[in-house]
């Protein structure tokens, strides 16, 4: 609870840095031919994608999930779409 509130306070470049140096990369995958990564920190959840494709470039979106039956769901979601 405390690292969401703490969390959703931060930048979208500061979110990203924040998974990057303190999370664990849980997987890539491809969505509208653009690969996302996908870290955790606790049970804080975060499917980033960057430009080009890189992590070392800058951030073009970040999608918070709160737990694992978030992440899921969201996961479930997307496949749906397609």
């Amino acid at each position: 609870m405390f690292l969401k509130l703490f969390f959703e306070r931060l930048t979208i470049e500061r979110q990203a840095n924040f998974m990057r140096r303190r999370g664990i990369v849980v997987g890539t995958r491809k969505k509208d031919g653009r690969e996302g990564y996908l870290y955790m920190v606790n049970n804080l959840f975060a499917e980033i994608f960057y430009e080009e494709d890189n992590p070392k470039l800058k951030v073009e979106s970040l999608v918070v999930l709160d737990g694992i039956g978030k992440l899921n769901s969201h996961l479930e979601r997307d496949a749906r779409a397609r």
